[in-house]
């Protein structure tokens, strides 16, 4: 009789235990899940926004651009990293200088993104220095006349080299 009560008990004390999940290994997989996909999206290089008024110009290279200051030109608008520099509509003439040749806005604030990145350099090893690269997104109705202006002012800022950004041809 004793033997059937202790069989009986033993029973009830398995169904009441909780259920245990050790989930340290799906912690595991998660979190190189997690790694391998935030390798993965940067694999391409940098991001670059265009202006919604900005069409590109199509080209079947493959080279991805260097990291540099971003310089988005619509038929109306310059930015620089995204901050409206200079409103070609209105103020053209009165932000030239040097035979109208220098645009004054661009330059400034190209003069300042390059102390900025010089200083971040100099304050931290692991940053990247100067390297004088400047990646233009320039809409493809802009006259030649304006983008010499453009590279002109660039070059008198200090950034001698030159990307243009173009739209890839998807194969």
């Amino acid at each position: 009789m004793r033997s059937s009560r202790s069989i009986r008990n033993r029973g009830r004390k398995r169904k009441s235990q909780v259920f245990d999940l050790d989930i340290t290994s799906l912690l595991d997989i998660l979190v190189i899940m997690l790694v391998f996909l935030l390798q993965s999206t940067n694999s391409t290089g940098i991001i670059m926004t265009v202006p919604k008024d900005v069409e590109l110009p199509v080209s079947s290279s493959a080279t991805p651009s260097n990291e540099g200051v971003i310089v988005q030109v619509s038929p109306t608008t310059i930015w620089v990293e995204d901050k409206e520099v200079l409103n070609i509509e209105t103020n053209l003439r009165t932000s030239t200088d040097q035979g109208g040749r220098r645009l004054i806005p661009l330059f400034n604030e190209l003069v300042k993104r390059k102390e900025l990145i010089q200083l971040s350099a100099k304050s931290s090893p692991e940053a990247n220095k100067f390297g004088g690269v400047v990646n233009l997104i320039v809409d493809k109705t802009v006259k030649y006349s304006f983008v010499k202006k453009l590279l002109y002012t660039c070059a008198e800022a200090g950034f001698k080299e030159y990307k243009f950004v173009v739209m890839g041809i998807e194969q």
